[in-house]
C-alpha cells in the first residue's frame, strides 16, 4: 500500500484530561449559572434542557462528521489501492 497515508495523529494523555476538565469546568459553570438564575423553575428547566440538548447535539455533530472523514479516507485508500493494482497489471501485460 502507498506509503503517503499515515495514519491519524494520536492525542496525548494530558490534552485528553484538558479537554475533559474543560468540559466539566463548563458544564458546572453553566448548572451554576442556571441554579442561580432568577427565574421560575419552568424557565430553569427549560434552560437545563437547552443546555443538555446541545451539549448532544455537538457531540453528535462532531462524531458524523469525523466518521464521515474516516469513511472518505477509507473509500480514498480503496481506490488508491485498485489504481495501483490496476497499473501493476497493464505494467506486466506490456512486458
Amino acid at each position: 500500500m502507498n506509503e503517503s497515508y499515515a495514519p491519524a495523529p494520536k492525542h496525548t494523555d494530558a490534552w485528553k484530561g484538558f479537554t475533559i476538565a474543560s468540559f466539566l469546568v463548563a458544564a458546572g459553570m453553566m448548572a451554576i449559572g442556571i441554579w442561580s438564575l432568577e427565574a421560575s423553575f419552568a424557565a430553569k428547566g427549560f434552560y437545563a434542557m437547552a443546555a443538555v440538548m446541545l451539549v448532544h447535539t455537538s457531540v453528535t455533530l462532531t462524531k458524523t462528521l469525523r466518521d464521515a472523514q474516516e469513511a472518505s479516507r477509507f473509500h480514498n485508500r480503496l481506490e488508491e489501492a485498485r489504481t495501483e493494482k490496476l497499473l501493476m497489471g497493464a505494467d506486466r501485460r506490456a512486458d
